[in-house]
């Protein structure tokens, strides 16, 4: 199932699109020099995915963190915590899933490095039952992954640059989709920019810079010089989450702004350059040599912070707040999505956090009030319908559905499978079944799983004369048919 997005127009004013479920698996790499409309782009992707995916963002300047009111999402000032406070709030914001905006405008370049990379790191190492899809913004990002060390220590530049190359090489496996955006990609080290494969170029003027975003689109050299010439807010895209050949896109509008704002030219004072000198140079004997420290900022309590992490919903979960119940029955919608997403064939090689976002994007797209099941119930539910159990309630299942609670997580589809063959008296499953079931295509593995569960005894293995086998189920006292 798709969940797209419209990120601007084309060149004929068609809109141009973004998958976020196949962002999600390829990262996306933003650039443009300063003023190009680069923190416009990523607000406007920001803004139109808040209601479909979680949204983490590292945001050096406090450009977003406006997006709290309107979206939800959770501000973390990180001027006015230490960091075992904001190692604690990254592991919670993995586990509740709430979207939030990381704020470092309070901190030196240094500072920032390590808040960052201790954030990004606890994000990564969170537990594999908390490995919910989740895009991840940074913004600014050569400054988090550089080249070279420059006004930083080196010890500072590798804790930040391993961060962000676990975020960009390794994240995908753990739900971590990196949509990173710099001003300059020959000052971003380039095995982080290398792993995206979703681009969207902007305007730049260096050579060196024009080269590499070339080289990115698939380009000629000599049709670089287009991206010189790009206007404001205007970018070139590719991407297999966008578009396979290069596009111009306009970035649409947003609701949101930044909290600086533009600078535009304002009237000058209307005074005398006489005036202008009293002014200046009056009393400068009696005036102060410095202004006074300005107080500090008020304390935030770092427990409040996390009690609203805690308590902030999904943003599929607020969408579908929204919306007005639907008319059958939820139990019965759960089913059949279960079930539709059962008929896919490719369904079971994903990752059990993709799959959980799908089924969380088909409830709020059948209006239920929120998705029915979290990640542990989604993945013994999905176990189920792969074997061919709906209905979890049906007294059929239940002393099979009690023997399940034995086996580990991974096994739970193909053993329910050789269950519900038995208990319908059906054929035994093919080693095709019992690989698509337990997501894999090695024949191999398929043979040393029935081996691993017929020495646990969980079922006994019978082969005829034939080479037909039945598979029997101890504890039920039942065994399926034989089958090829």
């Amino acid at each position: 199932m798709s969940a797209t997005i419209d990120i601007g127009t084309d060149a004929q004013g068609a809109p141009v699109r973004i998958d976020i479920e196949e962002l999600l698996a390829t990262r996306l790499l933003v650039q443009g020099n300063s003023g190009s409309g680069k923190s416009h782009l990523l607000r406007r992707l920001l803004e139109e995915s808040a209601k479909l995916v979680q949204q983490v963002v590292i945001d050096p300047e406090g450009d977003f963190v406006s997006l709290a009111e309107p979206f939800g999402h959770v501000v973390i000032d990180a001027a006015a915590h230490d960091g075992r406070e904001i190692i604690r709030m990254a592991a919670r914001i993995r586990e509740h899933r709430a979207s939030v905006v990381l704020a470092l405008d309070g901190l030196e370049l240094e500072a920032q490095m390590k808040c960052a990379a201790s954030f990004l790191a606890t994000l990564f190492d969170a537990p594999r039952d908390h490995w919910y899809p989740a895009l991840v913004v940074v913004d600014e990002a050569q400054m988090f992954a550089p080249v070279a060390a420059g006004d930083v220590s080196d010890e500072v530049r590798r804790l930040s640059l391993a961060a962000m190359t676990n975020l960009m090489c390794r994240g995908r496996k753990r739900g971590l989709a990196g949509v990173i955006a710099t001003q300059r990609l020959a000052k971003l080290a380039k095995n982080v920019a290398a792993e995206a494969s979703n681009f969207l170029m902007g305007r730049t003027f260096l050579d060196i810079d024009m080269a590499r975003a070339a080289d990115l689109l698939g380009m000629e050299r000599r049709q670089a010089e287009q991206i010189r010439d790009l206007e404001r807010g205007r970018f070139l895209a590719l991407g297999p989450a966008i578009c396979r050949r290069p596009v111009s896109v306009r970035i649409g509008a947003v609701a949101t702004s930044a909290a600086t704002g533009t600078h535009s030219l304002l009237p000058l004072p209307n005074a005398e350059p006489e005036n202008f000198q009293a002014m200046l140079f009056a009393d400068l004997e009696e005036a102060p040599l410095s202004r006074p420290a300005a107080p500090p900022p008020p304390a935030v309590d770092s427990a409040a912070l996390l009690d609203q992490i805690a308590q902030a919903a999904h943003p599929l979960e607020q969408a579908a707040s929204e919306a007005t119940a639907p008319d059958s029955d939820s139990a019965e919608t759960v089913n059949a999505i279960l079930a539709a997403m059962v008929a896919d064939p490719d369904c079971a090689f994903q990752p059990m956090a993709a799959l959980y976002q799908d089924f969380s994007v088909r409830c709020r797209m059948e209006r239920l009030l929120k998705a029915p099941l979290d990640l542990p119930a989604f993945r013994k539910r999905f176990a189920m319908a792969q074997a061919g159990i709906l209905d979890d309630t049906d007294a059929r299942w239940r002393d099979a559905l009690q023997l399940a609670a034995r086996v580990p997580d991974d096994m739970l589809a193909p053993f329910l499978m050789i269950a519900h063959a038995a208990l319908t008296g059906g054929a035994c499953p093919d080693d095709d079944s019992l690989a698509r079931a337990y997501g894999t295509r090695s024949p191999g593995r398929v043979r040393r799983l029935i081996e691993h569960m017929e020495k646990n005894g969980w079922i006994v293995l019978r082969t005829d004369f034939g080479g037909r086998r039945s598979i029997g189920v101890p504890e039920l006292g039942l065994s399926t048919a034989a089958g090829e």
